[in-house]
């Protein structure tokens, strides 16, 4: 089996690919912004199957040329997307700047949307797109001063994987949001300082691990919380 994982150079999106990569039935491509941190992950894969491209969603559909390529040339089919890319400014509404807004609307929900697009011509029948979003992305979950923005970003990519689900349906591929909340990660830490989250990146892993290869055979356009707390 192929898997892409989107933002996987650090925290769940790290622990994730090497939680799967323990199995060497998959193959996995990893991506991420930081360089040194994806050649880290691949040397840090015992089966040697995790193959990493340094690619930024955010900067629009050129960036993704060469991972096109790649699955072209190798004639790859993807089993299952992992979007986990995210970006944190944590400002007060009335003090964040527009550039600030927009940043993390383009890391949190445009780079995914356009991953997704993208990949659509790759992905097999039966396959599964799991996006990352946040507990303070659901409606109805408590929010928090200056997480308004961020919040609102992944309440986008919540509500698009709901939607996407329908759309997809006749291509028998499956879409479905997971939100955590408090897990230990350098995101939450800059969200919530000086809180101890109750769970590492580590021991969420398994859970998106498990979730991504076989969540799909019972949950379909699902905005599904996976949370022991909210600070």
């Amino acid at each position: 089996m192929n898997i892409l994982i989107n933002g996987g150079s650090k925290g769940m999106g790290r622990a994730t690919a090497l939680k799967i990569a323990e199995d060497p039935g998959y193959s996995l491509i990893v991506t991420g912004r930081d360089e040194s941190a994806l050649r880290s992950l691949s040397g840090a894969a015992d089966n040697k199957n995790i193959h990493v491209m340094a690619i930024d969603t955010a900067k629009g559909a050129k960036e993704l040329e060469g991972l096109k390529n790649h699955l072209l040339r190798e004639s790859i089919k993807l089993d299952a997307i992992l979007n986990f890319t995210g970006l944190l400014r944590k400002s007060l509404f009335a003090e964040a700047t527009e550039p600030e807004a927009r940043e993390m609307f383009e890391v949190n929900f445009f780079g995914p949307v356009l991953l997704i697009r993208e990949m659509l011509p790759f992905m097999a029948r039966g396959s599964h797109i799991v996006n990352i979003g946040s507990m303070g992305g659901v409606q109805g979950s408590v929010k928090f001063p200056g997480l308004s923005l961020y919040s609102a970003s992944k309440a986008a990519l919540a509500s698009m994987s709901e939607s996407l689900a329908v759309e997809l349906a006749p291509m028998e591929i499956s879409v479905n949001c997971l939100c955590p909340g408090a897990v230990d990660t350098d995101m939450f830490r800059i969200a919530f300082p000086g809180y101890t989250a109750p769970i590492s990146a580590d021991g969420i892993a398994q859970f998106i691990a498990e979730f991504a290869l076989r969540g799909h055979r019972y949950f379909n356009g699902k905005i599904l919380p996976v949370s022991r707390s909210t600070p």
